[in-house]
């Protein structure tokens, strides 16, 4: 883009000597036209000039403002996703499965206290009373898992559905697990292409956006939150379009 703004300052500078060169030694009767013809050839490159330092601006005023719809969105799938697995000991890559959880499910309440009771064995093999520890655990009641999470609103039962870019599209959602040290952990991830966000916008500055490598930026080609290739459930936005935890 750089180059571009220099080549079209130099050719209005070029087309102003231009000017002035028709206005020395063109004849008097084709200067008109000429100038004419000139000066609207300045005004074109000076709108080109303006227009590739104001397009970039826009497009990263609306970028920003998708994004931040978007990651909504995915913090969610993700806190919905986190209340199933806490529940069912797994994540899920169904989204009626994941609404209807949230619709019925229920966040058991306990309390758990340490106390100490007979080891009747080793009281019986050494003749006196041996104490042992124990935790106790008591079900204290239930929580909505609806209304710890999304209270009145029900903005759950659109969260899979990309807010801005593309019409009628969803975020791309997977689960199962990952072996580490013979154990099986559950992972999953929710995505959309920066393609499908950004559908209608510059495609060059699009192509740009996709191959963002930057502290202050989305990596890659996509919004995602978890990963199916490590164990986290964190999102790949920087903060400054909120937290990503």
């Amino acid at each position: 883009m750089l180059n571009f703004i220099l080549i079209a300052v130099g050719a209005i500078v070029l087309t102003i000597v231009l000017v002035k060169l028709v206005d020395k030694f063109i004849p008097s009767k084709f200067k008109p036209v000429l100038n004419i013809a000139l000066w609207l050839l300045i005004a074109f490159l000076g709108y080109q000039t303006y227009m590739s330092i104001y397009t970039p601006i826009l497009f990263n005023q609306e970028k920003d403002k998708r994004y931040a719809e978007v990651i909504k969105n995915l913090i969610d799938i993700r806190d919905s996703q986190l209340a199933y697995k806490q529940v069912n000991g797994k994540f899920t890559d169904n989204y009626d499965e994941l609404v209807k959880f949230i619709e019925n499910g229920q966040y058991t309440i306990i309390q758990r206290k340490d106390a100490s009771i007979i080891d009747t064995e080793l009281t019986k093999r050494f003749g006196v009373d041996t104490y042992k520890d124990i935790v106790i655990v008591d079900t204290l009641g239930f929580v909505p898992v609806k209304d710890s999470l999304f209270k009145n609103s029900t903005r759950y039962k659109t969260m899979m559905n990309v807010p801005v870019g593309k019409p009628d599209e969803k975020f791309k959602l997977e689960a199962g697990f990952i072996r580490q040290n013979d154990i099986n952990i559950p992972v999953f991830e929710a995505s959309v292409k920066k393609d499908i966000i950004l559908y209608d916008q510059d495609k060059d500055m699009v192509t740009q956006e996709n191959q963002v490598i930057s502290v202050d930026g989305v990596n890659g080609d996509a919004l995602r939150v978890g990963s199916m290739s490590e164990v986290k459930t964190i999102g790949n936005w920087p903060k400054t379009y909120g937290s990503n935890e």
